[in-house]
């Protein structure tokens, strides 16, 4: 090993490329089990973002792709998705992205079959999630989102038989989620919520039972409402019972519904999360493991645990993992899968056995750490979880990363710059799994906060509503907020600290450079600048979402013109780097380019990137790269004055 130089902070030649990144990297997600295969459902930034169903066998073996070019399992239900697929008896039932339809893709066929029509024009479209088989009625029933009338889009619980764009079996409510049936196809669950309510706001649980021709009769509310988050509802293995997870207790927590007494019980109450925000619709965090187990995973103080819960002595014995990060739990009998992570283990499908306790990675999103030559191991940072001291005498949360490169030693008594991270939602939380876009940035001798403010989410309903009306105060003081303690802590540059964010993290980044004087520059990865074009001009999922996080528009007209960093430009002096998708329905690209050309009226340095078939989020390799490696070299020329070493 050669000696290491002497060089600045932010200066240092890293081998976590861009091209590295992407060139390996797939996103792993919505794991399932089916006869003996384990499936699971890969996005891919190298196929232009295309999702593909891919199954391996239980014992192992290679990989199969089961979804053939050019089709791409992907939904836009709610916008973002989710549930786009499902397995029963081998055969695989997909939502194709590029016409909304749903297809049957059976084993070793060389192409699926459709089973609803074809729409008439791109932009009205059905759009099909959250599926199950009804085997008695030989049917696929779940969530449609109906485009093809004017207005808003129409959602239902839809059934659909072959060649017919579904026949409605649940409506009168604005959103539908979870639809389930009972073990032996008699009933039916399902969520349901209204304007203005976010699922993680209020939802409501309802059961129903069939009539003898496949209809919904007498539906009834069994738990939740406007006021109770229900998330994950699943019947129990021998349908007496309905297991849920509820916040009625401040935390989401567990509950099992008896249908004999009509009775409610908790089955592990504990200050720890066991549900997650429903921005997409195939969030899984338990399954049932046998008739008297649940295998379930929780979040406490920001970061994962698994466990098997007895349901007999409601005991719950943690499981000795190497994971700080679980979802998409998936079981049966004795055997387990499900999506994890942890700060130095990438995204992963693991399978579990739950009687010897032995695992094994079925599929990593990338392969770089198990590949000596690269070293790349060598060069990652160790997370470090933090709390600190926030406005009004309250404790906020986040993930320190500290510089690490061991082929380089800083000058004495330097500190490194540090980037700030706001996740998006803004009801989310920063993940502990290992993301090579941070080590992108700890292995040049930058310091990376990923911020876990006020309105996160895996610290209980109570932290989740402070910001309740706040969106844009709370959020960014706990930014400054955080940085301010890493800085006095003697750990980070506070005169080169810069702010990044997608989204509503965009939102964030853009209303600490406007309304607070403390971040050398910043940028916006498709983020808001004006809230209430945002309330004027968004889908239908989020938008009544800025009633909460803000006011009711147009009666708050004036509090949305107050928060919105657009008509606050001139007070705006740093640099800022923009990048947008040109088919973002959620945050239109106007939302970016009307705050450039202000900052370039103004003379601020300014950079914009507009990619071409991007939507909200970027899946396209060479975009994706193209923006770590500008929003680097941006801070670098405009912020941290240094030399650039790729």
């Amino acid at each position: 090993m050669s000696t290491p130089k002497t060089a600045p902070y932010g200066s240092w030649k890293s081998p976590v490329t861009s091209d590295l990144i992407v060139a390996q990297s797939i996103a792993l997600s919505e794991v399932r089990l089916d006869g003996d295969k384990i499936y699971w459902l890969e996005g891919r930034p190298q196929e232009q973002g295309r999702f593909v169903v891919v199954a391996a066998d239980w014992q192992g073996g290679p990989a199969t792709d089961l979804t053939p070019t050019p089709y791409s399992a992907r939904t836009r239900v709610h916008e973002y998705g989710g549930a786009s697929w499902m397995v029963a008896d081998g055969a695989v039932y997909f939502s194709n992205y590029a016409d909304g339809r749903l297809y049957r893709q059976h084993a070793g066929a060389a192409r699926p079959e459709p089973l609803t029509p074809a729409p008439l024009a791109r932009e009205r479209q059905w759009r099909f999630a959250d599926g199950v088989i009804d085997r008695a009625r030989g049917r696929w029933l779940g969530v449609r989102e109906d485009h093809t009338g004017e207005g808003e889009a129409v959602n239902t619980i839809v059934a659909v038989d072959l060649a017919q764009p579904g026949r409605v079996l649940v409506g009168g409510h604005d959103f539908f989620s979870a639809p389930r049936l009972s073990p032996d196809g008699r009933a039916l669950i399902w969520l349901a919520w209204d304007h203005p309510n976010m699922p993680w706001n209020g939802t409501t649980l309802y059961l129903a039972e069939f009539d003898q021709g496949g209809g919904v009769v007498d539906p009834k509310a069994i738990a939740g409402g406007a006021a109770e988050s229900i998330f994950q509802p699943e019947w129990s293995l021998d349908g007496g019972g309905i297991f849920f997870v509820s916040d009625r207790s401040n935390w989401w927590n567990l509950y099992r519904f008896d249908l004999a007494t009509r009775t409610t019980e908790p089955l592990a109450p504990m200050v720890a999360e066991f549900g997650v925000p429903q921005w997409s619709l195939a969030a899984s965090t338990y399954a049932c493991a046998g008739p008297q187990h649940l295998v379930c995973s929780y979040i406490v103080a920001g970061l994962g645990r698994l466990a098997v819960l007895d349901l007999g002595s409601k005991a719950l014995r943690p499981l000795d993992l190497p994971f700080t990060e679980f979802g998409s739990v998936r079981a049966e009998g004795d055997r387990a899968v499900f999506r994890a992570a942890a700060p130095d283990h990438p995204l992963s499908i693991v399978a579990l056995d739950l009687v010897t306790g032995a695992h094994r990675s079925v599929k990593k999103s990338t392969e770089l750490l198990d590949q000596p030559e690269l070293r790349i191991a060598n060069y990652l940072t160790k997370v470090k979880p933090v709390d600190f001291p926030t406005t009004g005498g309250n404790t906020a949360f986040g993930l320190f990363y500290p510089p690490h490169n061991p082929d380089y030693i800083v000058p004495a008594q330097e500190k490194p710059p540090l980037l700030v991270k706001c996740h998006g939602g803004p009801t989310g939380a920063a993940s502990s799994a290992l993301n090579l876009g941070t080590q992108f940035w700890t292995s040049r001798g930058i310091a990376v906060l990923d911020v876990n403010y006020g309105g996160s989410t895996g610290f209980g309903r109570a932290y989740r509503e402070r910001l309740y009306g706040h969106w844009g105060i709370v959020d960014v003081d706990d930014c400054v907020n955080g940085a301010k303690f890493l800085a006095a802590q003697e750990l980070v540059d506070h005169q080169r600290a810069v702010i990044s964010g997608g989204s509503a993290g965009g939102y964030t980044t853009l209303a600490a450079l406007v309304f607070r004087d403390f971040f050398q520059g910043g940028a916006s990865h498709y983020g808001v600048s004006d809230v209430a074009a945002l309330a004027r001009d968004t889908h239908k999922f989020e938008s009544r979402y800025l009633d909460w996080l803000i006011g009711p528009f147009p009666q708050e007209a004036e509090r949305y013109r107050e928060r919105s960093p657009l008509f606050h430009a001139d007070r705006l002096s740093k640099p800022v780097i923009f990048f947008q998708g040109d088919e973002d329905e959620v945050v239109p690209p106007n939302q970016a380019e009307v705050m450039v050309e202000a900052l370039r009226r103004r003379g601020n340095p300014v950079g914009y990137f507009l990619f071409s078939g991007e939507q909200h989020g970027f899946r396209k390799a060479a975009n994706i790269q193209r923006c770590l490696e500008a929003e680097l070299a941006f801070y670098a020329i405009e912020v941290f004055k240094i030399g650039l070493r790729f």
